[in-house]
């Protein structure tokens, strides 16, 4: 059974940073793509931040230069550093994973999210 728990989430102020962390249990963080995405108040969820199994990484153009995203082997656990938060980055962020080494845009699992709020 695969389980992805998010954790990192919290209060900060503009142009702070936070690192979100994605602890995965019944499957590799190596194996698989894996991301990040965000639903904003009252808005639709959306893609932050992919990475495949190879190590390829995509993101969204309005965190470019800003997030990071990673794996660490190791620990089977998934991280978006944020840096230079703006308040339009607040929302709830999830983990996902996709049951194939490349990444589709569907996601099979989900973590249960955890809340970035950035006060202006």
């Amino acid at each position: 059974q695969v389980q992805l728990v998010e954790s990192g989430g919290g209060s900060v102020q503009a142009g702070g940073s936070l690192r979100l962390s994605c602890a995965v249990s019944g499957s590799l963080v190596s194996a698989y793509c894996m991301g990040w995405n965000r639903q904003p108040p009252g808005k639709a969820r959306e893609g932050v931040a992919s990475i495949e199994s190879d190590g390829t990484t995509t993101y969204a153009d309005s965190v470019k230069g800003r997030f990071t995203i990673s794996k660490d082997y190791t620990e089977n656990t998934l991280y978006l550093q944020m840096n230079s938060l703006k308040a339009e980055d607040t929302a709830m962020y999830y983990c996902a994973q996709d049951w194939r080494p490349h990444c589709s845009g569907d996601w099979d699992y989900w973590g249960q999210g955890t809340q970035v709020t950035v006060s202006s």
